[in-house]
């Protein structure tokens, strides 16, 4: 094999590294592939999903969102794998490589077989590699930059997520189309080829990359310190509590599909297929990001520091409303009417403002906050917390039923539901975040190492 001298410490500079390109080029590519892929899922399963013998056999609404949020649970259970794959063993490039293939092959089973047997495997292998891949990439970010461009990094995260919603928007608008008109082999495999995509240009930075070698024994030890301990328990209390908004967010590409489908969906002069609503949220992410960034974060640091946890907390407040909308929404649509997808793509703005609060807040927050070492790990936990908001939305649709095998929260209550859990989780978080104390860690700056063997 070919023998490159790979950096394995940001170099000392004031400016953007050479390889942050490569990897927000990356990531929207990768982020169409995922979510033009999960905005038909339901439809999919609802409409489309076949039996052993040729004939359609689609699941119910229920089956559905549950088998929707165990997929999301599994999506973001795996980041612990790979994160443990990254700081021992592998490091985070050829993790991040290795999965993506994984990941490639998953969208190709997709494409392939409409099945519950091609869905299972489909689904299985999406969710380890995508899983897997989701801790390394965003450490990979942070591992970039030193204490001369740290300036930098939070920008530079907002690209980072600015990405993700420009891949999610374009996805979000074209697959439920191609679905709709031509099929799931199509629908599926475009995904596929944009995930094939993603890989290349991930390859084709391999030398502009800072190579942050695996952490092997300094891993295990940094993890059984004091330090290691102390700073993965606030983390992960944290973490709990952003767990709870996962479970709100998430339900845009299940319960919010399903409204949706007996609503007015004519807006704009536009009839909006049920899936396709889920697009308004990266168009609002897009324009939310430099607005809060320039805009709102300057105006509130004149009266009170916009530090990461207050702006976490406010987002859980701020969530709460879209929830309330869409219980309305429910009492509307109980009393015989069909209310406009206007008011459904009003609770989306709510729940985006909320989310780029919380979500890049937490992003940013999950690495500096991390030990060196354990960046990859401490992303994971981040992560899985949206596991656990999938998981908690998977079971209560699962096991929360009536004698007659209904779901006992339905319409207006199970929004409710889930807006008065919101409630709770902001007023309890209050007090933590005003305890917890923050410390900033970032990869040391150093020259480059002696060659490598290239991966």
């Amino acid at each position: 094999m070919p023998v490159t001298a790979y950096a394995t410490a940001p170099r000392p500079s004031r400016t953007m590294p050479a390889g942050i390109p490569y990897i927000i080029g990356n990531e929207a590519a990768e982020r169409f592939s995922y979510y033009g892929m999960r905005s038909i899922l339901v439809v999919f399963m609802t409409r489309y999903l076949i039996g052993a013998d040729g004939a359609l056999a689609p699941m119910t609404d229920a089956q559905a969102t549950s088998w929707y949020h165990l997929f999301g649970w599994a999506v973001y259970a795996t980041p612990l794998l790979g994160a443990l794959l990254s700081d021992i063993w592998l490091g985070k490039y050829r993790t991040i490589l290795g999965l993506s293939i994984v990941y490639c092959l998953g969208h190709l089973a997709l494409a392939l077989d409409e099945t519950r047997l091609g869905l299972a495997v489909g689904l299985g292998l999406i969710a380890l590699g995508s899983g897997g891949i989701k801790p390394c990439v965003s450490a990979h970010v942070g591992d970039q930059f030193g204490s001369g461009n740290a300036r930098l990094l939070s920008p530079t995260f907002a690209a980072f997520y600015f990405a993700i919603n420009l891949g999610a928007f374009v996805s979000t608008l074209l697959t439920p189309v191609l679905l709709d008109r031509i099929g799931p082999h199509v629908a599926f495999g475009l995904p596929g080829l944009l995930m094939l995509i993603a890989t290349i240009i991930f390859y084709a930075g391999r030398n502009a990359f800072v190579h942050i070698p695996p952490g092997g024994e300094d891993f295990i030890r940094q993890l059984k310190s004091r330090e290691g301990l102390g700073a993965l328990a606030r983390l992960s209390v944290i973490f709990l509590f952003i767990a709870v908004f996962w479970s709100l967010f998430d339900q845009t590409g299940s319960s919010w599909v399903i409204q949706a489908q007996q609503m007015d969906r004519t807006f704009l002069g536009i009839e909006w297929l049920p899936s396709q609503i889920q697009a308004i949220n990266p168009v609002l992410v897009m324009l939310l990001v430099p607005l809060f960034n320039w805009g709102l974060y300057p105006w509130v640091a004149r009266f009170v520091d916009p530090t990461p946890l207050r702006r976490i907390g406010a987002g859980f407040f701020i969530a709460i409303g879209a929830y309330l909308i869409n219980a309305q929404i429910e009492v509307w649509i109980a009393e015989g009417q069909s209310p406009n997808i206007g008011w459904q793509f009003l609770a989306y703005a709510i729940l985006t403002g909320a989310e780029v609060l919380i979500s890049i807040t937490a992003l940013e927050f999950s690495y500096t906050q991390a030990p060196q070492a354990l960046k990859s790990l401490v992303m994971a936990l981040n992560l899985m917390s949206v596991s656990l908001g999938n998981l908690f939305v998977a079971v209560v649709n699962l096991f929360l039923l009536d004698e007659t095998g209904q779901p006992i929260l339905q319409g207006a209550d199970y929004f409710l539901f889930f807006a008065a859990l919101m409630a709770v989780t902001a007023v309890l978080f209050v007090p933590v975040a005003w305890r917890y104390r923050e410390r900033t860690i970032l990869q040391a700056e150093a020259p480059l190492s002696p060659p490598r063997e290239n991966a």
